[in-house]
């Protein structure tokens, strides 16, 4: 029997051309899946009935499902544990900051990058995700409230590293933008990678707005490797090259992502040093304070160092933001996602 055709995983030019159908055809299925999130094929009721008995027989639609929600008492945030068709799980993050509406995704189940301060890590890598489970995500989270219009933002920043999954991550976006489909603008999407300097050097090549983070968390090699082992295949001087040929090659923001970390690389010193690395490069610096994993010794600085960290690079020339904690009690916020089972002890 030929493998299931996963719908999801297709644009609307596509399922045209997979089913034979005619464009027209093609963008109906797309916006039944993608804008109205319709999974059921006998719920498309302006397709034949052939060809809803063909999707029903053919393809295999929703590929992840929701098995756990968590809501955080303090905070409001949500973080979803999803299935997907094998049985793997990735954790999703939806988070509200006033009318602001951002969905954190997984690219990876799993990641190998294994960064000391963050828990997807010990998970080890598992496999990809595909652009439908990427997709997906996105859908089911759109269908926890209604968001009255608004438009929400798309960060890359769940588990896994993007740019070790790169074409599957760009196929994801460009679905996300469709306008058969969410029509997410580019500027509301953000990839965040560990530094990969090939994928930056791709990214910087494609025809989009689409944000750029570049998680640096230390301002010299020997610190960095320690933090971040990719360091040791793409060292910074590699990573601030590929960044600065990136805001040179296009108008869109790149952001340095920065996890503060007690007695670390919080001191004003470490804030000189970074202000020296990213010198000359249009962009901003997001602070965030570190967040417990259990088994890891990592911290964060009190309220006052981290403020005094973000005035050290303000009186630099750096824009600097310092991020609130949101998820922190659900071990929803950066660095806690993980792959696991309902029967997980955390």
């Amino acid at each position: 029997m030929s493998p299931r055709i996963a719908l999801t995983d297709l644009s609307a030019e596509e399922i045209a051309r997979t089913f034979n159908l005619q464009p027209y055809q093609g963008r109906q299925i797309f916006a039944w899946l993608h804008r109205r999130r319709v999974f059921d094929f006998d719920a498309m009721t302006d397709l034949s009935k052939d060809l809803r008995e063909r999707l029903h027989a053919e393809c295999l639609a929703p590929q992840i499902s929701l098995l756990d929600m968590e809501t955080s008492a303090r905070t409001g945030t949500r973080k979803a544990l999803f299935q997907l068709s094998d049985g793997e799980t990735v954790e999703s993050v939806f988070l509200r900051d006033g009318d602001r509406v951002t969905l954190c995704v997984s690219s990876q189940v799993g990641c190998a990058c294994r960064c000391a301060f963050c828990a997807t890590g010990d998970s080890g890598f598992r496999r990809q995700c595909t652009p439908g489970e990427i997709v997906e995500q996105v859908l089911h989270l759109l269908d926890l409230e209604d968001l009255a219009g608004r438009v929400p933002n798309i960060v890359y920043m769940g588990m896994g590293e993007p740019f070790q999954n790169y074409d599957t991550v760009a196929k994801s976006i460009r679905l996300l933008m469709a306008k058969e489909g969410l029509g997410i603008g580019a500027r509301r999407i953000t990839v965040s990678t560990a530094g990969d300097v090939p994928g930056i050097g791709r990214f910087a090549q494609e025809g989009w707005q689409v944000r750029l983070a570049i998680s640096l968390h230390a301002a010299n090699d020997r610190l960095r490797s320690r933090l971040v082992p990719l360091n040791r295949r793409y060292p910074l001087a590699a990573i601030m090259e590929a960044a600065r040929r990136y805001a040179s090659s296009a108008d869109r923001l790149l952001s340095f992502e920065w996890v503060l970390m007690q007695g670390i690389n919080d001191s004003e010193d470490d804030a000189e040093e970074l202000a020296t690395l990213i010198a000359g490069v249009k962009s901003v610096v997001n602070l965030i304070p570190c967040n417990p994993v259990d088994g890891k010794p990592y911290k964060a600085p009190s309220p006052s160092v981290c403020a005094a960290f973000q005035a050290a690079l303000t009186a630099r020339g750096v824009a600097a933001t310092l991020r609130q904690e949101r998820g922190q009690d659900i071990k929803a916020a950066c660095g806690q996602l993980r792959a696991r089972k309902l029967y997980d002890s955390r």
